[in-house]
């Protein structure tokens, strides 16, 4: 979408452009209520700290639409099409790989009760690996602020993705 449709557009249609981005309400409002931006620069400047911080409640109903790293999602949604793309990096056919991040989503899961999540645009399997072990060493209150930051960051990511000049 064209950063002038995005500006040009009713505040519904604006919402439902976002919401792929990353499903949270008042992160979304808030963006949307913030137009006109002059620049897709000043939009993903301001969107990286809109609603902040996110709430518990936010960012744990935005993790439900995260799939775990190494397992791609089928659905023909713009929200699994861009994690298929976020997770190009991991090579699904890297048996070892894909055995070595099941283990290390399963053992995360058990630790903090919900999906590892990292921004996976840019990194290799073994990258995002060794990032979930490190991760395993934090306590729940470390964990639970990473996990906001990477929300952020992958809501910017794709908003720059979706928005064009």
């Amino acid at each position: 979408m064209k950063l002038a449709e995005f500006n040009a557009a009713d505040h519904a249609e604006a919402a439902d452009a976002l919401r792929p981005c990353i499903d949270v309400t008042r992160w979304v409002d808030t963006v949307a209520a913030a137009r006109p931006f002059a620049s897709k620069e000043d939009l993903l400047a301001f969107a990286s700290g809109a609603a902040e911080p996110f709430t518990p409640d936010e960012v744990e109903a935005a993790m439900a639409h995260h799939p775990r790293i190494g397992e791609r999602p089928t659905a023909a949604t713009a929200e699994a099409s861009m994690s298929r793309s976020e997770q190009a990096g991991v090579d699904p056919a890297d048996a070892a790989a894909a055995e070595a991040l099941a283990k290390g989503n399963r053992e995360y899961e058990e630790k903090f009760g919900r999906v590892f999540l990292i921004r996976a645009a840019g990194r290799t399997a073994p990258e995002i690996l060794q990032s979930l072990n490190e991760r395993l060493t934090n306590s729940p209150a470390q964990e639970d602020a990473i996990v906001a930051r990477q929300l952020r960051e992958i809501a910017v990511l794709r908003l720059e993705g979706l928005i064009t000049e």
